[in-house]
């Protein structure tokens, strides 16, 4: 049995009439859309949120649809794996990547340093953190900026 189908061309223009969105598209990305964002899928990232299991909650952590509280909720877990989740979460407010700037685990502040949307008053504490490799984080992620022309020229002059 083979994988391959051999659709006619009259089949592939009513596939194409049928399905506009499964049109071929320019963008290779907007090929693999993800399905919409539900109360279900809301109420599942909840859940997982609650769980027992710190594997489990640091799914939740990253999940980049889950409400303000959730994120704030994990943010402040026991648990150092799923506040590092939390703080590499692109989606995760400002206040909150602030917050775990200060965290007492080393892996946590370095997520933080890499997240791209930390702000910058935190990187500046950052750049003086008490580990080594959080402030070769800092620098690391300055100077890449820098070459990218991502960053404010203060806060490369200043390191």
């Amino acid at each position: 049995m083979s994988c391959i189908r051999f659709n006619t061309p009259a089949q592939r223009r009513q596939l194409a009439a049928d399905a506009p969105a499964m049109r071929p598209s320019d963008d290779p990305v907007a090929q693999f859309l993800s399905p919409a964002v539900t109360a279900s899928k809301v109420a599942r990232i909840r859940r997982l949120a609650a769980d027992p299991n710190p594997k489990i909650r640091e799914s939740a952590a990253l999940s980049y649809h889950a409400p303000v509280e959730i994120y704030e909720a994990l943010s402040r877990d026991p648990d150092a794996g799923v506040r590092a989740c939390i703080a590499k979460n692109e989606h995760v407010p400002c206040d909150i990547l602030s917050r775990l700037a200060t965290d007492p685990d080393e892996r946590v502040r370095g997520f933080v340093a890499l997240n791209y949307f930390v702000p910058a008053d935190a990187m500046t504490a950052l750049a003086d953190d008490p580990s080594a490799v959080v402030r070769g984080l800092v620098d690391w992620k300055t100077k890449l900026a820098a070459e990218e022309g991502a960053v404010a020229p203060e806060l490369v002059a200043a390191r």
